[in-house]
């Protein structure tokens, strides 16, 4: 069959249409495509077109997804119409996640390891002077978080979609690098104030736990994906039963704890951009979660108890 592949300007790519075997898949799509058009196959994202009169800025196309039949799930026949967006270079996944979670120890730790050198010039706090135990704390908490990124990337999670726009990754990293060197210039500075030692052990206590839930969860998400299966399945244990999206309020919760322990205005700016953005995304997935399981329910989205 011949199908209409057009642009999301509404522009035909292919005079006549694009010849694909009557009995194709959204992936033998994307591999003629591939030929045709010279798009690998990491850039191509093919939906359905809205209805008309729809609003496209409220209406989305529907997309055709990995390993469905393009006649049988979504019933194209010969001169159906297909949209195609170019998404861009890509990366893979594992990559991005690597690259930002190794970063910020890079950043942070020369602070640590090498403070006579850095702060030689505050001649006002002598930068020979000995770390305190929330500084020492503060660096191996640091360190050990993002260890378990790294870790959790290589042998926990499975990855929904194989690559993200390579524009992700200078983004993220900006964000993880940039502020853990600001982070780790003030907490590790020699004219730092600490807390009070209650305050900072019940912070790194609380940023401990949250650590621990958040394997918890990352651990349990991969659980419902062993078969290999990249169709979202409802998370109903653990945290999950009473958070949308627990592993996300496990990491906000940890970054708390870390900056009542340390103080930091630079870390608490950290964990109040990092939440903003985890805010959307738990949005984003209880909608989807709704949409796909009827009767989805959670007392919270992301936040016991404010959200």
């Amino acid at each position: 069959m011949k199908l209409n592949i057009v642009k999301r300007n509404g522009k035909e790519m292919f005079a006549g249409g694009l010849d694909v075997p009557d009995d194709a898949t959204t992936d033998d799509l994307k591999a003629v495509f591939a030929k045709a058009a010279k798009k690998h196959q990491t850039r191509q994202r093919f939906t359905l077109p809205i209805p008309a009169g729809a609003d496209p800025k409220k209406v989305r196309g529907t997309p055709l997804d990995a390993g469905k039949s393009l006649s049988k799930d979504y019933g194209l026949k010969d001169g159906s119409v297909v949209v195609f967006k170019d998404l861009g270079p890509q990366v893979p996944y594992a990559v991005v996640f690597l690259a930002e979670y190794a970063g910020p120890m890079l950043c942070y730790l020369p602070f640590y390891f090498f403070r006579s050198a850095i702060y030689a010039s505050t001649k006002k706090y002598p930068a020979t002077a000995p770390m305190l135990q929330v500084q020492t704390l503060a660096m191996v908490f640091h360190t050990a978080h993002y260890l378990k990124r790294i870790l959790e990337t290589l042998f926990v999670h499975h990855f929904s979609h194989a690559t993200m726009p390579i524009f992700n990754l200078y983004r993220n990293c900006a964000y993880y690098w940039g502020f853990a060197a600001i982070m780790s210039y003030f907490i590790n500075h020699p004219a730092y104030t600490p807390v009070s030692e209650t305050q900072m052990k019940v912070g790194f206590a609380v940023s401990a736990l949250m650590q621990l839930g958040n394997l918890h969860c990352h651990v349990y998400q991969a659980s419902l994906r062993k078969d290999g299966s990249k169709e979202y399945k409802e998370p109903k244990g653990g945290l999950f039963r009473f958070v949308t999206c627990a592993n996300y309020c496990c990491e906000i919760y940890q970054w708390v704890g870390f900056n009542v322990a340390t103080q930091s205005a630079m870390g608490w700016l950290f964990v109040a951009c990092g939440a903003a953005q985890m805010m959307d995304w738990a949005n984003a997935k209880h909608k989807r979660l709704k949409r796909l399981f009827p009767g989805f329910r959670r007392p919270f989205k992301l936040l016991p108890p404010f959200y």
